[in-house]
């Protein structure tokens, strides 16, 4: 066979697209073809921050139907989202309650709890996971004690992408990657942890075996009759974007970036020391036995949502106008939980900078450059956390994802960082979810074999840092009064 054809369906948490990947076998090259793209909105449902799960899945049929209606022979789909998210079934396999965001209130103080009756060093022995509020352990814990009733007409749990593969074949899965930002995989088995679900009150049957990437769920049945295969992939985004990473080498970082940013470096074996704890660093599900450390970072959500605030259509020059101003006048912190789902994101930055004393931005291009400011200081921040981790610096960054087009954001990140900074795919987690369905079809052997494909097929972009920059000499000053203060300590 000369062609293979795989549909590659990649949700985000601010927008869809189902992909279509055409692999030419003779040839190794790689292309792929939009064939449809779509919003994903939060939505205000009974009192909470919801996501409109049917209306995602009639896009995502819609985007399938055009591929077939194109006269082209699917080999495969494969589905990819967000983490930590479920959607709840009866015993007759019909969706019950309402597929709750992350971003919801309900698990306030949840995290808190778990830690004083259960013991942080428990959880994260256990896990492995980065602490953050709205992990699916707490918002279990939240399920189960303020919607007892609903709770009872529950059998089973499937995160967001098992239920959408779900709706296709009519197959329950429950792929490992994604299950492992659910802070409820022990570490150490690659199983649900029962001291942890028992934690939850959600009783164990609603979750099955999770099973790691490359297994065929089962099949949909095209408008023309054709049974094509629905593919495992590794379903959480980053993991997918983690495997069209053309890292060139062991001491090379990643940075996923998009609606969240996440820094990380892939490891055989998981972070779990206390110092890796302290960090709040997660060790979430890869493929092929790799783990994915990193860390979560707010990412560009912050902009996203200014935009929206500021009514701002034109990207290009907004960023013009953003890199004419001097660096670090304001600064936040990105990570701080205030900025998780904020009324109003432009006057919550506002607020930040006007209690920490600092000038408040009011244009559009000083708040837009309080948060490239303020994300690549993190990145440095992190990338810092993780060399010390791992006892070895990295030699590069490599940033993938809708994020990688930002190229102010690019240099900044280097110049903070001190790192020679490469930039693509844009369409990472696209590309990783087509490499898993590529190793499932006997096509390529390896996610190394695939990473030289994606290197092959790409325009990659690099931006060397630049010592000079405002941003570095505020960083060297920074790190400067921090090693002074601990050596006074």
């Amino acid at each position: 066979m000369t062609f293979r054809h795989c549909v590659a369906v990649d949700l985000g948490a601010s927008s869809g697209r189902v992909m279509l990947a055409t692999w030419d076998c003779t040839q190794r090259t790689l292309s792929l073809r939009e064939m449809h793209r779509f919003a994903n909105c939060l939505q205000k449902q009974d009192g909470f921050n919801t996501w409109d799960i049917d209306e995602l899945e009639a896009e995502i049929r819609t985007g399938l139907k055009k591929v077939c209606d194109s006269g082209i022979l699917i080999d495969s789909i494969g589905i990819d989202t967000w983490g930590v998210d479920y959607v709840l079934l009866d015993r007759n396999g019909n969706r019950v309650g309402l597929p709750v965001s992350y971003r919801d209130s309900r698990t306030d103080g949840l995290m808190a709890t778990a830690i004083a009756q259960l013991g942080k060093d428990n959880i994260y022995g256990r896990s492995g996971i980065q602490f953050l509020p709205f992990n699916t352990l707490y918002q279990l814990r939240a399920l189960v004690e303020q919607q007892p009733a609903l709770v009872k007409k529950v059998a089973h749990a499937l995160l967001i992408p098992d239920y959408l593969s779900y709706r296709l074949t009519g197959n329950m899965n429950w792929e490992y990657t994604n299950a492992t930002t659910t802070q409820l995989v022990n570490i150490n088995t690659d199983s649900w942890d029962e001291h942890l679900l028992a934690w939850t009150g959600a009783p164990p049957s609603w979750f099955g075996t999770p099973t790691h990437p490359g297994n065929a769920i089962g099949q949909w049945l095209c408008p023309q009759g054709n049974a094509i295969p629905v593919v495992a992939v590794a379903s959480h985004d980053t993991a997918s974007a983690v495997i069209a990473s053309p890292l060139a080498s062991k001491d090379a970082a990643y940075l996923s970036s998009g609606t969240w940013s996440l820094m990380g470096f892939e490891s055989k074996t998981p972070y779990t020391s206390d110092a890796a704890m302290a960090a709040n660093i997660t060790n979430e599900g890869g493929a092929e036995g790799r783990y994915r450390v990193l860390k979560n970072i707010m990412g560009l959500w912050l902009l996203q949502r200014m935009l929206k605030e500021q009514h701002i259509f034109d990207l290009p020059a907004l960023l013009a106008e953003t890199e004419t101003l001097k660096a670090c006048t304001f600064l936040i912190n990105p990570n701080d939980d205030r900025f998780i789902n904020p009324v109003h994101m432009s006057a919550e930055i506002q607020s930040a900078c006007f209690e920490a004393g600092q000038p408040v931005p009011s244009r559009p291009a000083e708040l837009a450059r309080c948060i490239f400011d303020s994300l690549a200081l993190l990145y440095a921040d992190v990338l810092s956390e993780l060399a010390n981790l791992r006892g070895k610096p990295f030699s590069q960054l490599h940033i993938v994802g809708g994020g990688c087009q930002n190229q102010l954001l690019n240099q900044l990140c280097a110049d903070a960082c001190g790192i020679t900074v490469v930039a693509g795919p844009v369409e990472a987690s696209t590309l990783g979810n087509i490499g898993i369905q590529l190793m499932t079809l006997d096509e390529l052997s390896d996610v190394d074999e695939f990473r030289s494909v994606v290197t092959a097929n790409t325009r990659l972009t690099t931006f060397i840092p630049n010592p000079c920059h405002e941003i570095a000499r505020y960083r060297a000053q920074f790190q400067q009064k921090r090693l002074t203060k601990e050596l006074c300590a």
